[in-house]
C-alpha cells in the first residue's frame, strides 16, 4: 500500500512496554512497527533514549537502529536522540558513522540535551563526571568536525576523524523545546526538531528563530520537523477509547511513577482526582486524537502554523496492534 504521502509522516518510537509484557516484546515491537510504516510510506523512523525506567526499553539507540535498518530497505533510520552530554561527541560520531557504513544513506543522527534521567542515573552514566549540560553547544560542533574532518588547526582535538570513511554522512538534528535548543540547532547547521509533544506552547518563536540564525557553510537550507502524540480511530469515539491509556500513562511519567502503559481497563478504573482530570485536559495540548479527517485536518493546520512540511508522531497506546491501526488509518488519510 506503499504510496506518496501529502506530508512528511514519520514516527518518533520510545519502545513502551505495556504492563503485562516484556522489554524484549517491546523491543520486536519496535521493530516491527519499523516495517509495518516503511511500507505506509512514512518517510524516518527515529528511536528515542531513556534510562533507568521501567517503562520505556530504549536505552541504546544505536542498537536498536541497527537492528530497525537491518529489518527495512527504504525508510531513513535514526535517533530522537542520543543524549550527548552525558557521552564524547567523538565515540557517537564514530557510532553513527559505523551505521552510515552499513546502512548508506539512510542513517539520521538527532541529538538531544537533556540528562536522561535523575541526578544517579545521569553521573552513572558519565561514569560519575560531573559534565554540564552547558556544553552542550560545544558538543555539536566538534562531533559535527569529527564527521567532517575540519577540525581547525588550533584546536586540541586538531587531526582527529570519526572513522570508517563513508560516502555519506549521517544527516545531524537537534531536538528541543525553546529558542535556547533552536539556536543550537541553527549555530550548528543542522536540523531541528521541535518537541510539540512536550511544549505545546510558543514553539512558533523557537521555529523562528533556528530558520534566522541558521548557517551552515555547505550552504544546506534550514530543515524543521515537529513531533507529536496522535491517536487515530476509525471514529472519534473509538480514538477517544484507545487514548485514555496514553492519558494516564502521561499523568503517571509526569509524577515519576510506573511509566509502563496501562491497560485502557486499568485507566477506565483509575480514581482520577480533580485536578489529575485537570492535567489530563492540558495535556491533550501535546496530542491529536480523532478519525482520519479530524487527524488529517489538525495536522495539515499545525504543518502551516509550524512552516513544516514533516511530522514525527509518536503513539504510546497500549494495544499494538490498535497502535499499527493507528498508523495505517493517519498514513491512508494523506495518500494522494
Amino acid at each position: 500500500m506503499k504510496g506518496e504521502l501529502a506530508l512528511k509522516l514519520s514516527v518518533l518510537d520510545q519502545s513502551p512496554i505495556s504492563e503485562g509484557y516484556s522489554a524484549q516484546q517491546a523491543l520486536q515491537q519496535s521493530v516491527e512497527l519499523a516495517k509495518y510504516t516503511e511500507e505506509l510510506g512514512f518517510h524516518r523512523y527515529w528511536v528515542a533514549e531513556h534510562h533507568n525506567t521501567n517503562g520505556l526499553a530504549s536505552t541504546s539507540p544505536e542498537l536498536l537502529i541497527s537492528m530497525i535498518a537491518q529489518s527495512t530497505t527504504t525508510i531513513r533510520v535514526g535517533s530522537g536522540g542520543v543524549l550527548l552530554p552525558q557521552y564524547s561527541p567523538l565515540k557517537v560520531a564514530e557510532n553513527f558513522r559505523m551505521l552510515e557504513a552499513f546502512f548508506p544513506g539512510r542513517v539520521d543522527l538527532g541529538l538531544g540535551r537533556s540528562p536522561g534521567g535523575g541526578p544517579k542515573t545521569r553521573l552513572a552514566l558519565t561514569d560519575g563526571m560531573e559534565k554540564p549540560l552547558s556544553s552542550f553547544s560545544r558538543q555539536v560542533k566538534e562531533l559535527k568536525q569529527f564527521l567532517q574532518g575540519s577540525t581547525p588547526k588550533e584546536d586540541r582535538f586538531y587531526g582527529v576523524k570519526a572513522r570508517p570513511e563513508t560516502e555519506h554522512q549521517p544527516e545531524l538534528w537537534v531536538l528541543g523545546l525553546t529558542e535556547r535548543g533552536a539556536k543550537h540547532a541553527a549555530l550548528n547547521g543542522t536540523g531541528f526538531t521541535f518537541g510539540h509533544f512536550i511544549n505545546p506552547d510558543h514553539g512558533k518563536a523557537p521555529i523562528a528563530t533556528y530558520r534566522e540564525r541558521y548557517k551552515d557553510p555547505d550552504k544546506k537550507e534550514p530543515c524543521v520537523n515537529v513531533c507529536i502524540f496522535v491517536v487515530c480511530g476509525e471514529t472519534e469515539e473509538e480514538a477517544e477509547e484507545l487514548a485514555i491509556s496514553q492519558d494516564l500513562w502521561l499523568l503517571r511519567v509526569e509524577k515519576g511513577l510506573d511509566t509502563r502503559v496501562p491497560s485502557p481497563e486499568v485507566a477506565k478504573n483509575y480514581p482520577y482526582t480533580k485536578e489529575e482530570k485537570d492535567k489530563i485536559r492540558k495535556n491533550r495540548r501535546r496530542c491529536i486524537i480523532g478519525n482520519p479527517d479530524q487527524v488529517k485536518t489538525q495536522l495539515e493546520e499545525l504543518s502551516e502554523y509550524y512552516g513544516t512540511d514533516e511530522f514525527l508522531i509518536i503513539t504510546n497506546i497500549f494495544d499494538f496492534e490498535e497502535k499499527k491501526k493507528s498508523y495505517h488509518r493517519i498514513a491512508h488519510s494523506f495518500q494522494n
